[in-house]
């Protein structure tokens, strides 16, 4: 996949699965490390709920959701535990991706653009500010008050970038997300591999 015309001004890249590395498996296995219920019987009772998407539009605080967690697991975790499990979910960066991104033309902007939460952002921000310092700006799903794959997301998104939609090209590894930002006027690229990102920044790379 290439844009041969580069008829884009900004490119916007998902966080996890596209530049970071994570697993939701850590988390259970760090909680049931610490009550007696199995981390496949935590798995089977986290699902992506109301509250996980309110969460992840700003719409509840840490404690709030932590709170609503601990009910839906049915675990008696402290706060500190349940975040804990929370945030080891990243692994690392997703090296090829990474590297390649510190080779394009520095004249390209570039762009972040998360379904997060408070906590995750926290952690990831931390952990890997030196794989984001390329970005000009990470924008979080949180902070937006709204989520992908929702319009109004890109929306506020293209509109803080100060670029038409039609003209950022997004990069997300959730087949949804991707369709939502065609939607919203974007084009979009479903990131499958690393592979996926080089083929379709190659007009950009610095030899």
């Amino acid at each position: 996949m290439s844009f041969p015309d580069r008829n884009i001004d900004a490119l916007l890249f998902d966080l996890g699965g596209v530049l970071v590395e994570y697993d939701w498996e850590r988390a259970f296995a760090h909680w049931a490390g610490r009550c007696a219920i199995p981390a496949e019987h935590l798995r089977g009772r986290f699902t992506v709920d109301d509250a996980f998407e309110r969460y992840e539009r700003g719409e509840m605080s840490d404690a709030e959701y932590f709170a609503a967690l601990r009910s839906k697991l049915g675990v008696d975790l402290g706060h500190d535990d349940l975040r804990q499990g929370w945030n080891c979910i990243f692994i690392g960066t997703i090296a090829p991706t990474v590297d390649l991104l510190r080779r394009l033309d520095p004249g390209m902007p570039l762009y972040v653009f998360s379904n997060t939460n408070a906590a995750h952002h926290s952690a990831w921000s931390r952990d890997y500010a030196a794989a984001l310092a390329p970005f000009r700006r990470v924008f979080a799903s949180h902070d937006v008050g709204r989520r992908k794959p929702e319009r109004a997301a890109f929306e506020r998104v293209s509109d803080a970038i100060g670029v038409r939609a039609e003209r950022i090209l997004f990069f997300d590894d959730v087949a949804e997300n991707v369709e939502g930002a065609r939607a919203a006027g974007m084009q979009a690229v479903h990131v499958r591999s690393p592979a996926d990102v080089a083929a379709a920044v190659a007009p950009w790379v610095r030899d």
